[in-house]
This record gives structure tokens, sequence and C-alpha cells, in this order.
């Protein structure tokens, strides 16, 4: 089994966080990433704020168009992960 984060990770990580402004971040995840793994996590990220705002699986599932299996795993990580969609999603309510 793989330790969560490897060392690439923990670089990627790293150097995610050094980038400074929205610009810098959307342009290292387009070269990053393709188009569809962007829209995949963008949807993730939407999935958990709806979830955030009790939003019915079901609904959720319709407006972002997946699965409520995906909106049920999205559920899992924002009330049983390592709190990272609650801090981001904290974050930006201030």
């Amino acid at each position: 089994m793989t330790t969560y984060p490897t060392p690439a990770m923990s670089h990627l990580f790293l150097t995610i966080s050094s980038l400074k402004t929205p610009t810098e971040l959307a342009h290292f995840f387009r070269d990053l990433m393709t188009i569809q793994e962007l829209e995949s996590i963008s949807t993730r990220w939407t999935i958990a704020q709806m979830l955030n705002k009790n939003i019915p699986y079901l609904e959720i599932a319709k407006k972002c168009h997946v699965s409520t299996t995906t909106v049920t795993r999205c559920a899992l990580w924002l009330h049983h992960g390592k709190n990272g969609y609650k801090t981001a999603l904290s974050r930006l309510k201030k």
C-alpha cells in the first residue's frame, strides 16, 4: 500500500502552494492536466459545496450530471476525510 502523501505528491503540494495568483494557478493546472481532468475535479468541488449547503444527493447528481455514487464519494471525503474540503469551504466563507 502506498503511503500518503508520497514524496512526489508532497513536492507537488509544495509547488502549488508557491503559486501566488489565481492566474498562476490556472496556468499551472492547465499545463498539468487535461481539460477533462480539470472538469472532473471542478465538478467534485462543486459537489462538495452543494453538500455543504445540505442540498439533496439526487438534486446534486442531476445538476452536476453525475451519478449519486459520485455524490456519495464526495460526501464521504467531506465528512470523513482529512478535512481538506472543510478547510477550503471555511476559508471561502471569509
